[in-house]
Parts: C-alpha cells; sequence; structure tokens
C-alpha cells in the first residue's frame, strides 16, 4: 500500500501537537490523531516552565499563549519550613517568567497551530494496531469519530500520548531508570485566594503544597502526599485539602477557607518514574511517552516541548537523508537524556516527602540575605540553571560560609 504520510502522531496534546507543527512547517506530511476532542482538559501540572516559554516564542506562540490570561509568574515563594525563601529564576531565550495556563486553551492553542502548519487533526479517534512492513512499524488501524475503521500509513509512527502510551506498549518499548510511584497528587481551582509573591509552595516532612494563578483570576491549589494515604484521602478529598494546606501554612489555609471552590478535583496516584527508548523500527516516543516522573517538580510540559523539537529535529535528519533512522534516534535519546535525567532524579528526591538531609538544611538556612544564590536555587527547579553545577560539594560549601560565586571560580 502506498504511504500516505511522512509522520503519524498519536496524541495531540503537548508533544503531540509541537512535533506535528514542527515537522508541518518543514514541509513534510503530517497526520496526528488523539482520542479526545478539542478544547479539553487533562490531568496536569500545567506549569509552563521558563524554558517552555523559550520554545514557544522561538516558534512564534508567545503572543497567542500570553493572550490565554494566564498571569506571568517570576518571583514564587518556597517555604522549607524552618526557612522560606522568595527569588526569580533566571531567564532564558528572552524568556523571564513561567505561567500556568490551563491545558484545555494551551492544547488547543497547539493543536490550531499544528493545523495552520499544514498537519491534519483527527479529532475523537481511537488507535486500534499498528501496521507492520516486517519488523518495521508502518502507520496504523484506527477507528474515526463516526466509527469507521481505517489505515492509514507514515514513514514513522510517533506516541506522544502520555505515560499509558499506547505506541509504546505496542512496539513493547523498553524501560529503564524505572521507580514505582511515590506520591499522589490531587487539585483544584479557587476564586478570590491571593498568592504570596506571584505564587507560593510549601515542603513539608510527608506533605507538599502550592497555589499558583492561572486563568480566569483563578488560583490552582494543589497538594502531594505519600503514595500510601491516596485511598484515605479520597474518601473525603476536601477535607484532606482544607488538612493539608492548613497543616503546611495556616495563611495559605485561612485564605482557601475564604475562597470559593469552582471546579471538581482533579487527581492521581499513578506517577511512576520511567526513561523509555525512545525509537525504533518505524517508531518514535516524544513527552510522557517516553519519559515520565512525579510532577512534583511541574516539568512534563517543559520536557514535552523540548522532546518535540529534538524529535522534529531527528526525523528531518532523516527524511532529508542527513542521518540514518539508527543513528539519528540513538542522539535524539542521548540529548533527551542529557537535558531530562538532572532533573528526573531531583524529582525522585523530592517525590520522597522527607526532610532535606542536614546539609542541605544548613544551605537553606544560608541562602536568606543571599538572593543571587537563592535565585540559583529556584533556576535549578526552573530548568534554566544547571543542577550538577548549583549542587557541586563546593558550591554548597561555599553557600554555607557565606562566599560569592565569584570567589568559587577564584578558587
Amino acid at each position: 500500500m502506498p504511504v500516505t504520510y511522512d509522520a503519524i502522531i498519536v496524541g495531540a496534546r503537548c508533544a503531540g501537537s509541537a512535533t506535528a507543527m514542527l515537522l508541518a512547517r518543514k514541509g513534510y506530511r503530517v497526520l496526528v490523531v488523539d482520542r479526545a476532542h478539542f478544547p479539553s482538559d487533562t490531568l496536569s501540572a500545567h506549569a509552563l516552565r521558563i524554558p517552555a516559554v523559550a520554545k514557544l516564542r522561538k516558534w512564534g506562540l508567545f503572543d497567542a499563549m500570553v493572550a490565554l490570561g494566564a498571569p506571568p509568574i517570576r518571583d514564587v515563594r518556597i517555604d522549607f519550613g524552618p526557612v522560606a525563601l522568595t527569588g526569580a529564576a533566571l531567564p532564558l531565550g528572552g524568556a523571564d517568567a513561567m505561567y500556568a495556563p490551563r491545558r484545555y486553551l494551551l492544547d488547543t492553542l497547539l493543536a490550531d497551530a499544528a493545523v495552520r502548519a499544514g498537519a491534519e487533526l483527527r479529532e475523537g479517534f481511537t488507535v486500534l494496531g499498528l501496521v507492520y512492513d516486517g519488523d518495521r512499524v508502518a502507520g496504523i488501524r484506527g477507528r474515526t469519530a463516526g466509527g469507521v475503521e481505517v489505515t492509514e500509513r507514515a514513514k514513522v509512527v510517533i506516541g506522544a500520548d502520555g505515560l499509558r502510551s499506547v505506541v509504546a506498549r505496542m512496539v513493547d518499548a523498553p524501560a529503564y531508570a524505572t521507580h514505582p510511584t511515590l506520591t499522589c497528587a490531587y487539585y483544584t481551582y479557587f476564586e478570590d485566594v491571593p498568592v504570596l509573591a506571584d505564587g507560593e509552595l510549601y515542603i513539608r516532612d510527608g506533605s507538599f503544597v502550592l497555589a499558583v494563578p492561572t486563568n480566569h483570576g483563578l488560583t490552582q491549589v494543589a497538594f502531594l502526599r505519600p503514595v500510601a494515604d491516596f485511598g484515605a484521602i479520597r474518601t473525603n478529598i476536601d477535607a484532606e485539602l482544607f488538612a493539608t494546606v492548613a497543616g503546611a501554612s495556616a495563611s495559605l489555609g485561612e485564605r482557601v477557607r475564604g475562597g470559593r471552590r469552582v471546579e471538581r478535583f482533579y487527581g492521581t496516584a499513578d506517577m511512576p518514574f520511567f526513561a523509555r527508548k525512545p525509537y525504533g523500527p518505524g517508531w518514535m516516543l516524544a513527552g510522557d511517552a517516553g519519559c515520565h516522573k512525579d510532577p512534583i517538580m511541574a516539568q512534563g510540559m517543559k520536557d514535552a516541548l523540548y522532546s518535540a523539537e529534538l524529535a522534529a529535529e531527528a526525523l528531518d535528519d532523516v527524511f532529508a537523508g542527513r542521518s540514518s533512522f539508527e543513528a539519528a534516534g540513538a542522539r535524539y535519546e542521548a540529548v533527551r537524556n542529557e537535558h531530562a535525567m538532572p532533573l528526573f532524579q531531583l524529582a525522585q528526591q523530592f517525590a520522597t516527602l522527607a526532610p532535606p538531609p542536614p546539609e542541605m538544611q544548613a544551605v537553606f538556612a544560608a541562602l536568606p540575605g543571599n538572593q543571587a544564590d537563592t535565585n540559583r536555587l529556584f533556576s535549578v527547579m526552573e530548568g534554566t540553571f544547571p543542577v550538577a553545577e548549583f549542587f557541586d560539594p563546593a558550591n554548597l560549601e561555599r553557600i554555607v560560609r557565606g562566599g560569592t560565586p565569584e570567589l568559587l571560580k577564584a578558587s
């Protein structure tokens, strides 16, 4: 059968629509399918970190994202218990603020951008299986929104369909760096809940709480607890939210009590850690399908957009004849891991919800009054400063001793 498309992408949210848009802009024939109809929501921390905002600027989508109405988040207050710090992450690529747009708005923006670039979008589409030429994936079988079963063929099929990726399962993509779920998470939205600075986070022994502004003047209030608590929490989510928030901060607890919840609760205890080999004969993976972690550091959308660009670049090299598929896929995996794994590992440490070790408590205690290093710590979490450089033992010792970055360089 003839090949109709250069790429078929399963999943039309952050990773999928961005990949479709970038490939279509290069002139390739792209089909992107999704079970959902847009606009529609999905479980998400929905934090667009500064590096993700920089991608949108690069792709010409920044103004449209800002027009969605989520306010910029520059100054963030993080309360570690004994110490509370307020800081701003370092800028990157012309972006100096993160945003927290609702997914039903952002995903629709990206899907529309893919269609404008020339990609074909099929909503309400269910993938039933993959098509093979020998041992190579060559397309998909699926059911349209109207119930018609179809077969479509392509040079490559990309799974951008989340942590429970159908494509990853069907090709049996090898997984590594695996770790079971550590936390459960719930969040909802309130009216009339002001936040400190541009957003506030509370890191406690056994819990993590955040409050950030999002679209339509609403505040997202979220909490994470150990996964063992999930059964108890889900029996009375409302009471557990108020108790967890008030236990982390009496002030935030009072403000949340004084607000009005305007949406249902969203929650999950399905947040494993893994990386998957993101390519094989005729297939690739992008976003959470290829690498997933606990959302405690809210890196998912940033990593989705990064992987979309990396996947599109790799496939452009293949389609243009500059690289073999195997070589391009190996580079894609290596660069993805170089970008994602440092914060993947840090998220695993944070998700234990255990008190920081004594050496880190000493660093936190030394940071008040040291705005430069406070901003660097916040930049690590944002993804604009290297994890290894900040947590280098010599750098941590310098902070504890009250030295400046210049003194460390001089030594």
